[in-house]
């Protein structure tokens, strides 16, 4: 086991060295002669994994042999976002990940370990699933890259959950999205141990041994000018370089506040956020640091959906976003919902649990579609007028009111503790 990059700090900005760094490590890997890369989609377009995918595949020349975006459950990108986060290169290396499809299965976690997980909760096994071009493409270098930052389901972002839920499948997805939920969103972010990630390094240590995965990790930072730094680059073959990075990112991106936020806006970047399913980032990394009856407002001119597959967009919009006693009561006694485990997670993750107001302003969901899934509804054109993304700035305003802006709320996580 191999840690070939280490490097970065709270201060650092490691941009101008970026390429070169990433060049030094792949030098340290020896030759390699079919090569994969699987990085984030749009989604996850401030992590740089666009710039350092192009990097490895100026790097590799015709040794790079595709490239397949970590898309789990979102919809396929398209070419002009292809375009626009990875620059200039052949469109015809990417591969479309379809998580219903896709997949093979390496092996199971026993249930028993799911079960002591979940403190007795749940009683299910799960399949260690990846996308087949993983498994059977054949590669001798396969380059998973993406960026660590507190996230709602896995505590920490990236690491073996790139590769076994973002090239997942639909069982694979749904049980650990739900064994999460169920264990509690607020004991999971922000820590890099947790009964999620737990589960996944089991199935890596047992599953994936076998496999020439190299992981490419990238701590992302606000400047004081409000630009984004590179503030770490983490690059190996085992957790060491994960715990490195999620130890880095933990003081980089998680921020503990003074006071509870009374009322937050969050803006929702329209080339990243086309759905509550990926915009109720809005809601996860900022119920930790939201007063009991605050207002968070979510300014979302991309939204267009709830779900990014049209199974899961009919199940939020049948059972709606009501907290955990009523979504858990709805799997207990409907099939459809029991049959899609990660869609009833992310209704509990998208809630507030009745503790505070959601407001949704979304470019093209109606009033009524909002409001018919349990969200409060706002006129995107009034709330921009009165919360100018263009002129607030990161953190406290007054603007008539005092209100928190965040600008993007996939580059960290806010918290209270009184």
């Amino acid at each position: 086991m191999s840690l070939y990059c280490a490097t970065g700090g709270v201060e650092s900005d490691l941009l101008p060295q970026l390429q070169d760094l990433f060049a030094e490590s792949l030098a340290k890997l020896g030759q390699r002669n079919r090569v994969l890369v699987v990085p984030p989609d749009q989604s996850r377009v401030h992590s740089r994994s666009g710039d350092l995918t192009r990097y490895a595949w100026e790097y590799y020349g015709d040794r790079l042999q595709a490239v397949l975006p970590a898309l789990g459950t979102h919809a396929a990108m398209q070419p002009d976002q292809i375009l626009r986060m990875f620059g200039p290169m052949p469109q015809s290396l990417f591969r479309i990940h379809n998580w219903r499809t896709d997949v093979e299965t390496l092996g199971e976690v026993p249930a028993e370990f799911i079960h002591e997980q979940s403190e007795g909760k749940l009683n299910y096994s799960w399949p260690a699933q990846v996308n087949r071009l993983i498994s059977h493409g054949g590669f001798d270098l396969i380059l998973s890259i993406g960026q660590v930052v507190p996230h709602e389901v896995i505590g920490m972002a990236n690491y073996n959950k790139n590769i076994l839920v973002g090239t997942g499948g639909r069982d694979s997805i749904n049980r650990s999205h739900y064994l999460g939920a169920v264990y509690g969103m607020e004991r999971i972010m922000g820590r890099a141990e947790n009964p999620v990630r737990n589960l996944l390094n089991y199935a890596a240590d047992h599953f994936l041994r076998h496999l020439p995965i190299v992981y490419v990790l990238t701590v992302i930072g606000r400047t004081a000018d409000d630009c984004l730094a590179v503030r770490g680059l983490f690059i190996g073959d085992d957790a060491e370089c994960f715990h490195r990075a999620a130890a880095l990112s933990l003081k980089v991106n998680f921020e503990m506040l003074d006071a509870p936020i009374r009322k937050a806006v969050v803006y929702l970047d329209p080339h990243e956020f086309h759905s509550t399913w990926l915009g109720n980032k809005a809601i996860y990394r900022t119920r930790m640091a939201l007063a009991d009856d605050a207002e968070l407002v979510i300014l979302a001119p991309g939204v267009k959906e709830f779900g990014e597959d049209r199974a899961i967009d009919a199940l939020i919009r049948k059972y709606g976003y009501r907290g955990t006693p009523a979504t858990l009561k709805a799997v207990d006694t409907n099939a459809d919902l029991a049959n899609d485990l990660g869609a009833a997670a992310h209704l509990i993750h998208g809630s507030s649990e009745g503790r505070f107001t959601i407001r949704w302003c979304p470019g093209q969901l109606s009033k009524e579609e909002i409001e018919g899934v349990g969200f409060e509804f706002g006129d995107l054109k009034t709330m921009l007028t009165r919360y100018n993304p263009q002129t607030l700035r990161y953190g406290n305003n007054r603007v008539g009111e005092e209100v928190f802006f965040i600008p993007n709320p996939g580059l960290g996580l806010w918290a209270y503790c009184g």
